[in-house]
């Protein structure tokens, strides 16, 4: 004979918890470190300055190389022709198309000098652009 199995009694047992607060990590402040460079004025000065002008003629860069003085052209390895000024120290690039950069001056009135100085070097080998 089977036994009866008496109804077992649950009783679930509930804990007494307070509602749970909610603690929210502040994050740490780290002490703000004062840069070096705070209240320094640099100290500067002008070396180089790069200009660029358009003559609005055609260049013939063979006739420069071959007829102004310290002027290089190797079209091979650069297809601008390179004139070294002595006063003021510049170095012009010199373009077919009447492009000129300088580089090397070391203020506006020395740039507008030494464009002005090439203009008169080149003139006899300037020819107007082609349309």
């Amino acid at each position: 004979m089977a036994k009866k199995m008496k109804k077992a009694k649950v009783k679930l047992l509930k804990p007494k918890a307070k509602p749970a607060k909610l603690k929210v990590a502040k994050p740490r402040q780290k002490p703000k470190e004062v840069s070096p460079l705070e209240g320094v004025k640099p100290v500067f000065k002008i070396e180089n300055i790069v200009a660029s002008a358009a003559l609005g003629v055609e260049l013939d860069l063979y006739a420069i190389a071959q007829q102004v003085r310290d002027v290089e052209y190797e079209p091979e390895q650069f297809p601008g022709a390179i004139l070294k000024l002595k006063d003021p120290r510049a170095s012009l690039l010199l373009f077919k198309n009447g492009k000129i950069i300088c580089t090397g001056c070391k203020s506006a009135e020395e740039v507008e000098f030494s464009i002005n100085r090439a203009v008169k070097l080149l003139s006899a080998h300037a020819r107007k652009l082609r349309v």
